[in-house]
């Protein structure tokens, strides 16, 4: 599995796709915090370019790879090595470069910018933690995808429904939710619903450590009620890894029984 890690991650991270991705980030992150000139602002806005940019991107670049480097797979897999080798090391191979391109794009603006030795640190951490948890799992959820659908028009096509459904449809139907049962109490139902979507659960997260779930009302406070404790912080941390972890166990089980 090292190996193919190592080839996998090599040859990604001089694609041009990889530079890209560094790029924007590092532009974008420039560039807001050249106007803004306020840290905590500038966190706020690229939350929302995150939360919304590393899902997709990992969820396209990881149904592409997957198809691209078919043939590859197939060699591969007529050698004596472990499937659970070939597909672990692929998918770590293209997460890994990812994360290092996203964390370098927004790292190097915010050190020159002093984010060190500023009170926004926490919060300049946990937005990299939150695109690096992103990245992983959405890379997963595109490798089961196109593990399940032999046809490349199907597979990107259910990877975008995927990406637009956790992003969007997910938080309107759960307002709707809200609205529609405002008379009962919905404290419960509302933090199950986050731990329920990654893209939440790691917006929640930002705005607890830059301290703005005031912004939400009434719903912040009981956000901010539970997983501002050390219990709650610990059981959000505990399911963003959970959700890194299971894409990639049904990926290895998936690709046991799959017949290449």
């Amino acid at each position: 599995m090292g190996k193919i890690f190592k080839f996998s991650f090599f040859d990604l991270i001089r694609s041009r796709w990889s530079y890209i991705y560094f790029i924007f980030f590092a532009v974008s992150t420039t560039s807001l915090l050249y106007l803004s000139s306020d840290l905590s602002r500038a966190i706020v806005s690229l939350m929302n370019i995150v939360l919304l940019l590393c899902p997709l991107i990992g969820t396209m670049f990881g149904v592409m790879y997957y198809y691209n480097s078919r043939e590859f797979t197939e060699l591969l897999l007529a050698q004596p090595i472990k499937r659970t080798s070939i597909f672990l090391g692929q998918y770590l191979g293209l997460a890994v470069s990812l994360s290092i391109s996203f964390v370098l794009g927004i790292g190097i603006p915010f050190l020159f910018y002093g984010a060190i030795a500023s009170s926004e640190l926490m919060g300049f951490l946990t937005l990299i933690f939150v695109g690096v948890i992103l990245t992983f799992i959405f890379i997963g959820l595109a490798f089961i995808i196109a593990l399940k659908n032999e046809n490349r028009i199907k597979g990107f096509g259910l990877a975008i429904v995927l990406w637009l459904f956790m992003a969007v449809i997910y938080d309107g139907l759960f307002l709707l939710s809200l609205f529609a049962f405002e008379d009962y109490p919905m404290d419960k139902f509302s933090l199950v619903m986050i731990l329920f979507n990654p893209i939440d659960l790691c917006r929640i997260l930002v705005m607890l450590k830059l301290d703005i779930s005031a912004l939400l009302g009434y719903t912040g406070a009981v956000f901010n009620k539970f997983f501002g404790t050390s219990l709650g912080m610990a059981i959000a941390m505990s399911c963003a890894m959970v959700w890194v972890a299971v894409p990639a166990f049904s990926l290895v089980q998936i690709s046991k029984k799959k017949d290449f």
